[in-house]
C-alpha cells in the first residue's frame, strides 16, 4: 500500500510540472549580428589612414594646405595603409606659422618645402611614453636612411621637448593616438637647421699672383778668351787714326822723303856733268 501511494504521488507532480511548462512563455530569439551602422562605435575605433581627416581641426588648415601643396600628403596616406611601423606627425597649429617672419615660407625653394614638410613626420609610431625614452637624436622622414634633419627629443618634467638646433617646442595632448598614426601639435613651426641655422662664411678670395719679372740674362765671362773691344776703345783707335792723317804729322815724313830725293838727285847730276 505505501508503495502504491508514493507511485499516486509521483504521478501527481509529473502532471502538475508539465501543465506549468506549458503555460509559461517561450524566451524571446536573439536577433541576428547585422552590420554596423555608419555612426557606431566600431566606425570610430578605425585605425586612420587619412591624414586630411585626422587633421579636421580648422587650427591645422595652413599645415593641411602646405601638404597638399607639397604632395606629401598623398605619401602619408600610402605609408599608413601600408606600413607596419605607423607614422608620428608634428603638427604646427595656425598660430604657429603666424610667428614666422613674413616671406619666409615663400622664400624658400620647392625641394626646400618638401624637406621642411617632411621634417614634421617621423618614420614610426611614438605613443607620448614612448617618446619620453627618447633622449636622443631622432630621425624624420627628411633625414633618409641616416642623414640630417633630426629631431631632439627629451622629457621635461611631464612635458616632451623637442629642439631642432634652430628653435624648440613642447608637444601638446594627441589629437591622433591610435596606430598607426599619431598627432601632436605644437605652437611653433619646426625649423630644420639644414635649411634655418647659420650659415658657413664665405671664404675670401684668394689673391691674383704677381706678375713675373722679367730678368736680363748676363753673359758669363769665360776665362782666357780675349773680350772684344768696347766702345771706349774703338774711339781711341779712330783717334790715333785720325791723329796720323793729319797735316802735322804725315806732312813732316812727306817733306823728309822728298828733301833726301832732292838731294840724291842733285849729287847724282853733279856727278855726270
Amino acid at each position: 500500500m505505501a508503495r502504491l501511494a508514493i507511485l499516486v504521488v509521483l504521478l501527481a507532480a509529473s502532471s502538475a510540472l508539465s501543465a506549468a511548462q506549458k503555460a509559461s512563455p517561450k524566451p524571446a530569439a536573439k536577433a541576428a549580428p547585422g552590420p554596423a551602422s555608419s555612426g557606431g562605435s566600431a566606425a570610430d575605433a578605425a585605425p586612420p589612414t587619412d591624414i586630411n581627416k585626422a587633421l579636421k581641426d580648422e587650427q591645422f588648415s595652413e599645415f593641411k594646405q602646405l601638404l597638399h601643396d607639397t604632395r606629401v600628403d598623398t605619401q602619408i596616406n600610402a605609408q599608413l595603409t601600408d606600413s607596419y611601423n605607423g607614422l608620428t606627425i608634428v603638427a604646427p597649429t595656425n598660430a604657429a606659422f603666424d610667428k614666422m617672419k613674413a616671406g619666409v615660407l615663400n622664400g624658400l625653394s620647392p625641394q626646400e618645402q618638401i624637406q621642411m614638410v617632411l621634417y614634421c613626420v617621423m618614420p614610426r609610431f611614438y605613443s607620448l611614453s614612448m617618446l619620453g625614452t627618447l633622449n636622443g637624436k631622432v630621425t624624420t622622414q627628411g633625414s633618409g636612411h641616416d642623414g640630417p634633419y633630426k629631431y631632439d627629443i627629451e622629457r621635461s618634467g611631464n612635458n616632451i621637448n623637442v629642439s631642432t638646433g634652430v628653435n624648440w617646442m613642447l608637444l601638446g595632448s594627441p589629437i591622433s593616438k591610435e596606430f598607426p598614426l599619431a598627432i601632436y601639435p605644437v605652437d611653433k613651426v619646426p625649423l630644420p637647421y639644414e635649411l634655418f641655422g647659420p650659415k658657413p662664411p664665405t671664404p675670401a678670395p684668394a689673391p691674383a699672383p704677381a706678375p713675373a719679372k722679367s730678368k736680363t740674362k748676363k753673359k758669363k765671362k769665360s776665362a782666357g778668351i780675349a773680350e772684344p773691344p768696347t766702345a771706349d776703345d774703338d774711339t781711341s783707335s779712330s783717334d790715333d787714326q785720325k791723329a796720323a792723317a793729319a797735316p802735322g804729322a804725315g806732312g813732316v815724313a812727306t817733306r823728309w822723303v822728298v828733301a833726301a830725293l832732292s838731294v840724291g838727285a842733285a849729287v847724282l847730276g853733279g856727278g855726270l856733268f
